[in-house]
């Protein structure tokens, strides 16, 4: 091989060469999540399985509201949907969709995005917040709330223009709601 096609091979981009999927995380490169365990070469990376029947048990999400996604890992235990496929794996990328579910971690939780983006098609888990405790919960504040449903993280909704629609993401715990919603997204309305 020339020099000059050593430089021309070299300056191929990501996207025109072949890449294989790797048995460990990386940071630069979106992984599609395997459809079940036994599919699974990274160890501790969730199964597209996994992650459907976690929005089902927890939200009560039909399944196939998931149906036209594909879900990719970027690093260790960030979850992203798409809606649609790309190709397996995929470097040099910023953002597939949207990121979707924070995985590896005693806890899974669900992004503020992904609640407000399949929220609206829960059927529990969801903490329906008058107009007070959802500016509060907007806001980032953390109430006191009595609620009868289960601990753990749950879907902020409230009613806009005679329509159920989901805030964002909170952790209900000892007759607290802790507002998960981001610094950045936090709004005084």
């Amino acid at each position: 091989m020339t020099a000059d096609e050593r430089d021309g091979e070299a300056m191929q981009s990501n996207d025109d060469r072949e890449q294989e999927p790797t048995d460990s995380n990386d940071g630069q490169q979106f992984d599609r999540l395997p459809e079940t365990a036994t599919d699974r070469t990274v160890e501790g990376r969730a199964t597209r399985e996994a992650v459907v029947d976690w929005w089902e048990e927890r939200f009560g999400v039909d399944p196939a509201v998931f149906d036209d996604h594909t879900f990719w890992e970027k690093g260790a235990g960030k979850v992203w949907a798409f809606a649609g496929d790309l190709p397996n794996p995929t470097r040099d990328v910023e953002a597939a969709g949207m990121t979707f579910l924070r995985t590896r971690q005693e806890h899974w939780k669900p992004t503020t995005d992904a609640a407000q983006r399949f929220g609206r098609h829960a059927t529990r888990n969801t903490i329906r917040l008058g107009e007070d405790a959802a500016k509060r919960f907007v806001a980032g504040d953390d109430q006191d709330l009595d609620w009868d449903g289960d601990w753990g993280y749950v879907i902020g909704v409230h009613d806009v223009a005679g329509r159920e629609e989901p805030l964002g993401v909170g952790l209900y715990v000892y007759g607290e709601l802790k507002s998960m919603v981001p610094k950045g997204r936090q709004r005084d309305v």
